[in-house]
């Protein structure tokens, strides 16, 4: 390639522009002067040469999605819908209605909301004198809502898409950009109703998805603060060691423990009195083990904490779904908004099947009540309880996929019923009309987009995309007035008229 072929169109602009400058005042006619040109050579040189080094010290330019996000094919879609539409119409059983928030919010409605966490929120660019942040999650933007609109009363659902400035681990499901899919009860109700109802909710869910066997821990804020107090953690460490206790389902003990005394100036034998506790799991059991415990039974808020619980045990058996239920005292849940029963999901480890690898992908859903969120927003600090529940889609899409690929299943990416076909040129308008009809009739179908396709080629498309029906005019069809449907499976032929294919379409498609 020439040189000057390597220069992008600016360069060749700023070269000609120094070439053909006009004559000095002492040049007459077109002659230029021999000093200017010379000048004008210097000029396009240094131009040239300055152009074309810094064309060829830039970088090769690397298309890929930024660290923590992915891009989603057809197939991962069709999954993901299939799991969406199954949570979202467990939701609706419920009555719940859907609702959506900005992707962004004024920086100070998220910050002071996530305890250690508000570190990982993505902050924008100053926008017209508005600091702004992409939302962490959906709940702060459904108690800003609520607050805004003296909304008292709603349950609802949202599905969307949240940030989150940490380390991305793609191997386990976990990213920067995700997808939640909240449902959240707001309003003053009796103790532990829609507590009970939202674990059968996730109780429903994830049994609906059969992603295996799966526990839901439970337990209370007032009694992990209870718990704190009494094992001598000074109430200014509350959250900071909460946050530490929210990490035993990654972490060991051991490694808990020495954050909570190293990092955190926590007293050894105080760290030994919390491990006593967060040892501890079992049914509802374990809640009256704990109202007869020494230190725990002296705090009042532990025993309003263990109250809640004795009774929200007696509405998951009458929900039939206690089995599915454990107390545990490690349970803590690191966001610093809830203030009642929290819950957390988690997936029970299987034996791995040939060619399986094992998934440990952490809770596939979590929750808890926070009564006190919606009072930070209003002016008059008027508060509105709410519970709620999130389901981790990321995660469960990540087990699917997994398992799909080991068992090698296909996913068919379209929902076409029907293909239009012709075994014959200069067919495109019956084509037309056909298909036309078909998509009147609220039917599936396509067609190839050229004048005259092959017969073998449009039959060969059917068998890869999985389409069930082929419909077929041509020179005799016509002649005869009729259609010919075809079955792709069976390949077998029937001859319709044409003033019926479409009804005996709908009545194939209805019996399959």
């Amino acid at each position: 390639m020439p040189l000057l072929g390597l220069l992008p169109r600016r360069a060749w602009a700023s070269l000609l522009s120094q070439l053909l400058r006009p004559p000095c005042a002492s040049c007459t006619g077109a002659v230029r002067c021999q000093s200017q040109g010379e000048e004008s050579l210097q000029v396009a040189e240094a131009v040239l040469t300055s152009q074309l080094k810094a064309h060829q010290e830039k970088p090769n330019f690397i298309i890929k999605t930024p660290k923590g996000t992915r891009d989603l094919s057809p197939q991962h879609m069709v999954v993901r819908e299939k799991i969406l539409d199954l949570v979202i119409s467990c939701f609706k059983r419920h009555g719940a209605k859907g609702m959506d928030t900005p992707a962004f919010e004024l920086k100070e409605t998220l910050t002071e909301k996530y305890g250690e966490d508000s570190g990982l929120m993505y902050d924008l660019k100053d926008q017209g004198g508005e600091l702004l942040s992409l939302r962490y999650d959906l709940t702060v933007p459904f108690a800003r809502y609520l607050a805004m609109n003296k909304v008292k009363k709603m349950k609802r659902y949202h599905v969307g898409k949240v940030w989150r400035r940490e380390s991305p681990t793609i191997v386990q499901g976990r990213y920067r950009e995700f997808c939640q899919c909240d449902f959240d009860i707001a309003g003053q109700f009796d103790p532990m109703i829609p507590d009970a109802e939202c674990l059968k909710i996730m109780c429903e869910i994830l049994s609906g998805l059969q992603l295996g066997d799966f526990l839901i821990k439970v337990n209370d804020r007032r009694i992990v603060d209870g718990m704190f107090a009494v094992c001598g953690v000074p109430e200014s460490k509350f959250r900071a060691i909460c946050s530490s206790i929210d990490k035993l389902d990654k972490m060991a003990w051991k490694d808990v423990r020495h954050e909570m005394v190293v990092k955190k100036g926590l007293a050894p034998e105080v760290a030994d009195r919390i491990g006593d506790y967060v040892q501890c799991h079992g049914g509802v059991s374990l809640v009256e083990q704990m109202f007869q415990d020494p230190r725990l039974s002296q705090n009042k808020q532990a025993l309003e904490g263990l109250g809640d619980l004795k009774l929200l045990f007696e509405y998951l058996t009458l929900f039939g779904i206690a089995d599915k239920i454990s107390f545990d005292l490690s349970l803590a849940r690191g966001l610093d908004y809830y203030t009642g029963v929290i819950y957390e999901a988690v997936l029970l480890q299987t034996p791995t099947q040939a060619g399986e690898e094992p998934l440990n992908v952490g809770s596939v859903a979590a929750g808890g009540r926070y009564d006190g969120l919606v009072g930070m927003f209003d002016p008059k600090g008027h508060k509105v309880p709410c519970v709620g529940l999130s389901i981790g889609v990321e995660r469960i899409f990540y087990i699917v996929e997994q398992r799909m690929k080991t068992k090698g299943e296909k996913v068919r990416t379209t929902e076409t019923q029907v293909f239009v076909a012709t075994p014959q040129k200069n067919f495109l308008q019956e084509r037309l009309k056909l298909i036309a009809e078909l998509w009147d009739s609220g039917i599936k179908a396509e067609m190839l987009y050229k004048n005259n396709p092959k017969l073998l080629t449009q039959l060969h498309y059917c068998e890869s995309t999985g389409i069930p029906l082929v419909v077929i005019i041509g020179e005799q069809e016509l002649k005869e007035g009729v259609i010919k449907i075809r079955s792709v499976a069976s390949r077998e032929e029937v001859a319709i008229k044409r003033e019926n294919f479409v009804a005996e379409i709908q009545k194939r498609l209805s019996e399959s």
